[in-house]
């Protein structure tokens, strides 16, 4: 266990174990520090889940991209903006096991079939005639066990293993978002194990957010598309069903979504221009269309029915 995983930050009151609550949660992944746009739906996140009486937990997803000192630098942030958890954070990465399980789950149901393909050879096939934009062509979703069987063995030559893919019964699903409304998608073969080992987003964050209660999902926008296939598979899973709010993004100048290359945009930035930690909440506030000073002041005024649904240009102080 690492020393990031052993840490609990003392201002977080632990959740009841006999009576657990339904849960909603923020969900960083730690490959550096958080911009105001990764914040801003925290606080969103967190509001949510207070206005409705629920728990509020904190994951980091760690098993994909990770710098080093990213995760308690980012638990740290929340930290200072205000941002308090139930429980301690849990590390993604210490629920392998887990996720091993629900891929032996969706197998025993013939829910998965192994992927050959190189990220080249998927693209050449995606811009074949007829083939659906952004989706996979199904190369080797119908394959016959002799095909696959000389795949294998030419992966196994160059010391690569297949991805699993999700085989979907439906051809489409339906959620219920509380800004978005009804959204149907179609369902895609997504990769939910790669060919290294490594659990997709798409089977794990399903996984555990079932595990931590989490039955609330509050998050940016640009997630919306992918929401009907992570219900599908916690569908197969045998979950309870999710509900979604995807909110705006935070833009930059150029108008593409916001990263820390735009400028003075993290916590820390802002905090070393001079900003106090009560205009980064006064910025997120007017952002969303109201007034507080204080994260309690803009969860007492907040109303998902009147907020602000453009996306917000942040504008970053000059250094």
């Amino acid at each position: 266990m690492s020393p990031e995983t052993q840490q609990t930050d003392q201002t977080n009151r632990p959740r009841e174990e006999k009576t657990p609550r339904k849960a909603g949660r923020f969900a960083p992944s730690p490959s550096g520090d958080m911009h105001i746009g990764n914040l801003r739906t925290a606080t969103l996140a967190w509001i949510w889940a207070k206005q409705s009486n629920r728990d509020f937990v904190v994951r980091v997803e760690d098993i994909d991209r990770v710098k080093k000192g990213a995760a308690q630098r980012q638990l740290e942030d929340l930290t200072t903006l205000g941002l308090t958890w139930d429980g301690d954070a849990l590390y993604q990465s210490s629920r392998r096991d887990a996720h091993l399980q629900a891929i032996e789950t969706l197998k025993e149901k013939g829910l998965l079939f192994e992927c050959y393909c190189s990220r080249k050879e998927i693209a050449e096939a995606s811009s074949a005639p007829h083939a659906r934009p952004g989706f996979y062509p199904r190369t080797c979703a119908e394959l016959t066990e002799s095909q696959r069987e000389t795949k294998r063995a030419e992966l196994a030559a160059t010391n690569r293993a297949p991805a699993l893919r999700l085989r979907p019964r439906v051809t489409e699903w339906t959620i219920q978002d509380e800004l978005f409304g009804t959204v149907t998608e179609r369902i895609d073969q997504v990769v939910l194990q790669r060919g290294d080992g490594i659990l997709a987003y798409n089977l794990a964050v399903v996984v555990d957010d079932a595990w931590q209660n989490v039955d609330q999902i509050v998050r940016a926008d640009d997630l919306l598309s992918s929401a009907p296939a992570q219900a599908y598979i916690a569908h197969e899973l045998g979950y309870s069903p999710f509900t979604y709010a995807h909110v705006p993004l935070v833009l930059s100048t150029t108008g593409a979504r916001l990263a820390k290359r735009d400028g003075a945009v993290t916590l820390r930035e802002l905090l070393s221009h001079g900003w106090s930690v009560t205009r980064v909440i006064e910025e997120i506030a007017a952002s969303l269309g109201f007034t507080a000073h204080t994260l309690e002041e803009l969860c007492e005024v907040f109303d998902a029915t009147q907020m602000n649904r453009e996306s917000w240009t942040f504008i970053p102080p000059e250094a």
